[in-house]
C-alpha cells in the first residue's frame, strides 16, 4: 500500500513474511525500481524455499474506503484488481498452485483471484493453465470460501453467456441450472415448464417470440427454501432467457451479431444467483424465474403488425420483433405475483439505449421502490458491481400506450429517444407489486478492459450485486415487513 508521501506499507501477511525472509522482501522492493503503483507488479524468483515465485502488487493508497463519488468501497475494488493482477501473472508463468495474502479483507481477495483467473476456453484446444487459488494462513478462512462462492457464481454465469448459442439452447441451459442445484436438493425444487405448459399459461407474449425457431422454449422455474419460516414471502427473480437473438423478422446486422449469444445473461445471472444463494445457505426463499428461447426468424415467426395477447389479457402490437425480451418478460411477470413476492427484480439485457446511456459502468435500474433501490444501491456499493437509478416517468409510459391497433405497442411511439426508459415502462404494465426493480444489463453485458479484474469477454454481471442484495434481506427484518406491505397494497 501506498502512505501518504508515496512511503511503502506492506500488508499484515506480506510483513510477516518479510520477516521470516529477515527483511529481504522489503530490501528487493527498494532496489528494485520506483515505488510500486496501484496495479503494477513485480516477481521475484528464489527468494523463498517453500515459494518458487513471490508476485507483489500495488494496493493503492493506504487510507482507501467508500467513495461517495465512485459509489464504491475503493478499497475493496483495489484488493480485487491486485490480487487478480497478481494470480494473473503467475498464471502466464504457468503456476499451478497459488497462496492468496488476504490484504485485510479476504472476501475481496477471494473474489479477486477467482474471477480474475477465469477464462472461457472450452472449446479450445490450447488451453490457460489451471490455477487452484487458496488463501495464505488461515485466520479469515470463512470470508474467503464466501467470496469465492461469489466469484464462483459470477463464473457460472459468464460461462453460460459466453458459450455458442448452438451449444446452449434454452433446454441445455435449463439441465446445466438443475445439474448446479443438484447438490441442494434438499432446499432447491426445479420445475422445467414445457412448451404444452406455456400454452396453459396462456403466455401469447412469450410465445410469439418462441415460435420462429425450431427450439422448443422452456420457462425454467427454481425454488429455494432457506428461510427458517418456509411461509415467509420470497424474493423473486426474473431473467431475460433469449439464448440467441437474431432480431426476428427484424433482422440485426450481422457484425456483433454473434454477442447476442449472451441475450439470455438476465437468466444467466438471475440462475447463477440462486445457485450461489442455496451454495451459501442464505436464511431466505428465492423463487427464480427464466423464460428460455430463441428469437429467429422463420415462416412462423411473428411479423410486425401482429397483435398478441399477454397472460394477463393485454393485447400488443409487436412493430419489432427485436424489442422481444420485454415480451417474454411480460408473461413471466404476470405468472410471478402468483406467489405473493416481498419484491420483485427482474433482469435483462435489454436495450442498446441504456448501453448508450451507461456504458458499461453500471447497470441501469428502474424501480416503482425508494425502498428496493435503497438496498440495491447498498450491495452495489459493496461488490463494486454498480447500480445507477433511471426514471419511471408517466411521460414513458403514454408513448407505449398510444397503440394503433391494441393496448401496447412493444416500441415506443418515438422509438429512438428513451429507449431504455419505454422499454421499462413497458413492463410496468405487468406489475402490480409494489416493490418492483427492472435491471437493464446491456452495457455491462461484456468486459473489454473496464474492469481489470475480469478478462475480455461476457461478464457476468451484476450476479455478485445480487446475491449480495439477496444476503442483506436475509439478515434484516425488512423482507418480511415489505411483504405485510405488498399484500395491504394488493388488497
Amino acid at each position: 500500500k501506498e502512505g501518504e508521501e508515496g512511503s511503502l506499507h506492506l500488508t499484515e501477511a506480506a510483513a510477516r513474511f518479510d520477516q521470516s525472509l529477515s527483511g529481504k522482501l522489503s530490501e528487493l522492493l527498494k532496489i528494485s525500481g520506483p515505488a510500486l503503483k496501484k496495479g503494477k507488479s513485480r516477481v521475484f524468483y528464489g527468494i523463498h524455499e517453500d515459494f518458487p515465485c513471490v508476485a507483489i502488487v500495488g494496493l493503492g493508497k493506504n487510507n482507501a474506503g467508500v467513495c461517495g463519488a465512485e459509489n464504491w468501497d475503493t478499497s475493496k475494488e483495489n484488493i480485487r484488481q491486485a490480487v487478480s493482477a497478481g494470480c494473473r501473472l503467475l498464471q502466464d508463468l504457468e503456476v499451478k498452485h497459488v497462496e492468496v495474502d488476504a490484504c485485510s479483507d479476504a472476501q475481496s481477495a477471494a473474489e479477486g483471484a477467482v474471477l480474475g483467473l477465469f477464462q472461457y476456453d472450452q472449446l479450445k484446444a490450447k488451453k490457460k493453465t489451471k490455477v487452484s487459488a487458496q488463501l495464505h494462513g488461515s485466520a479469515d478462512t470463512a470470508l474467503w470460501e464466501k467470496g469465492v462462492l461469489y466469484a464462483e457464481g459470477q463464473n457460472l454465469a459468464r460461462l453460460l453467456m459466453e458459450a455458442p448459442g448452438n451449444h446452449i439452447t434454452p433446454t441445455t441451459f435449463a439441465n446445466i441450472i438443475e445439474e448446479k442445484l443438484a447438490p441442494h436438493v434438499e432446499r432447491v425444487t426445479v420445475k422445467k415448464r414445457s412448451q404444452a405448459w406455456i400454452e396453459e399459461q396462456h403466455m401469447g407474449a412469450f410465445l410469439s417470440v418462441s415460435k420462429g425457431s425450431d427450439e422448443p422454449p422452456v420457462f425454467l422455474e427454481l425454488h429455494y427454501s432457506g428461510a427458517p419460516d418456509s411461509t415467509q414471502a420470497p424474493l423473486l427473480l426474473v431473467g431475460k432467457g433469449i439464448t440467441f437473438d437474431s432480431g426476428g423478422i427484424s433482422l440485426k446486422p450481422s457484425p456483433s451479431m454473434d454477442a447476442m449469444r449472451a441475450d439470455m445473461g438476465g437468466a444467466a445471472t438471475v440462475c447463477a444467483s440462486v445457485v450461489t444463494a442455496a451454495a451459501l445457505k442464505l436464511p431466505i426463499n428465492i423463487i427464480g424465474l427464466a423464460p428460455l428461447c430463441e428469437n429467429m426468424p422463420s415462416g412462423k415467426a411473428t411479423k410486425p403488425g401482429d397483435v398478441v395477447t399477454a397472460k394477463n389479457g393485454k393485447t400488443i402490437q409487436v412493430d419489432n420483433t427485436d424489442a422481444e425480451g420485454r415480451l417474454i418478460l411480460a408473461d413471466a411477470l404476470c405468472y410471478g405475483h402468483i406467489f405473493n413476492p416481498a419484491a420483485i427484480v427482474n433482469v435483462a439485457t435489454l436495450t442498446g439505449a441504456m448501453d448508450v446511456a451507461l456504458g458499461s459502468a453500471a447497470t441501469g435500474v428502474f424501480t416503482n421502490s425508494d425502498w428496493l433501490w435503497q438496498q440495491l444501491h447498498r450491495a452495489s456499493v459493496v461488490t463494486g458491481d454498480r447500480v445507477w437509478r433511471m426514471p419511471l416517468f408517466k411521460h414513458y409510459t403514454t408513448q407505449v400506450t398510444d397503440s394503433q391497433l391494441a393496448d401496447l405497442n412493444n416500441i415506443g411511439k418515438y422509438s429512438r429517444s428513451g429507449g431504455a426508459c419505454t422499454a421499462a415502462a413497458f413492463l410496468r404494465e405487468f406489475v402490480t407489486a409494489p416493490h418492483w426493480a427492472h435491471l437493464d444489463i446491456a452495457g455491462v453485458m461484456s468486459n473489454k478492459d473496464e474492469i481489470p479484474y475480469l478478462r475480455k469477454g461476457m461478464s457476468g454481471r451484476p450476479t455478485r450485486t445480487l446475491v449480495e442484495f439477496a444476503a442483506g434481506l436475509a439478515h434484516s427484518d425488512t423482507l418480511i415487513g415489505c411483504n405485510t406491505l405488498g399484500v395491504a397494497s394488493q388488497d
